[in-house]
């Protein structure tokens, strides 16, 4: 009883450790990856997708974002320890070996790989892109002064993969709201940034908040302005109705509370703001889904 019950312990501190580094217990990435691919998916199928297509991204998002944190993980496995955030996640401790984070990575991407194939060869060409983009951002911080451009690019990669997906060509339309997501993504990771930007700067890495300086709150008001101007404008292409554009009132609320929030850039307050922007999405979401 005593070897089976020891057996089992392990099984599950070894469960427990994978499933931290595909950060499946912080399932906030999760969310933020999934209502942009959701917005997309609902305009590119005015309204009615396809069980199977919903089904397919949505399992295609947590198994993309999940692959996205173990290679994130396996390229900051030298920084990780140094930094009090992350000395604690599976690599930095060592409680996951470096071949076994790469075996996951192959795994979960040969999942992704798996779920594209039901989907058109369109489609099938634009996932190469995401994962791309999935592969080389975590190593931008070292070299590109605003690495969040490239996660906007990569977190944003589900708007025209949904449009493809539902027989759509990539179109002013969809370069309207892909815009805005992008300007989305841009500024909610500036807020996660701000919370790290001391890390960063002793790591000598880049990273928005740092770019932008004494000026971050202002560069944040703008980014936050044109994200609206193109969910506006997106919601003209559409011709979305009234509850859609009552949930951007609604966010604009929750981006006026953000600027509280950081106003005196507490690192805990600016990952609060940071959070905040899961509202953001899930508001535009139903407000797509309602003006159908």
């Amino acid at each position: 009883m005593f070897l089976m019950a020891n057996v089992e312990k392990k099984l599950f501190s070894s469960a427990n450790q994978y499933i931290q580094i595909m950060r499946l217990d912080r399932p906030i990435g999760i969310y933020l990856l999934l209502w942009p691919t959701l917005w997309g998916l609902w305009l590119g199928s005015q309204g009615v997708p396809e069980i199977r297509l919903l089904v397919i991204f949505v399992l295609g998002v947590v198994v993309m974002r999940s692959a996205g944190c173990v290679i994130n993980d396996i390229a900051d496995k030298d920084i990780d320890p140094l930094v009090e955030r992350t000395k604690k996640r599976p690599l930095a401790t060592g409680a996951i070996a470096l071949y076994q984070a790469w075996l996951l990575f192959f795994l979960l991407v040969a999942v992704a790989f798996m779920l594209v194939l039901q989907l058109n060869f369109f489609t099938l060409l634009l996932s190469s892109g995401g994962l791309l983009l999935t592969i080389v951002y975590p190593f931008c911080k070292r070299f590109l002064s605003a690495p969040q451009l490239v996660l906007g690019l990569a977190f944003s990669w589900g708007v025209p993969m949904a449009f493809a997906a539902t027989g759509h060509d990539i179109n002013l339309l969809v370069y309207v709201l892909w815009g805005s997501v992008v300007f989305w993504i841009v500024l909610y990771d500036t807020f996660y940034a701000m919370a790290d930007r001391e890390d960063d700067l002793a790591l000598n890495l880049n990273s928005t908040a740092i770019l932008f300086g004494s000026n971050d709150k202002l560069m944040l008001g703008l980014l936050q302005v044109a994200m609206l101007l193109c969910l506006i404008a997106a919601g003209l292409l559409f011709k979305l109705g009234l509850y859609y554009y009552l949930s951007l009132i609604i966010s604009c609320c929750f981006f006026l509370r953000q600027h509280y929030l950081i106003r005196n850039r507490e690192p805990e307050a600016c990952f609060k703001a940071f959070l905040e922007n899961n509202y953001v999405g899930g508001l535009v979401f139903v407000g797509i889904v309602l003006s159908f």
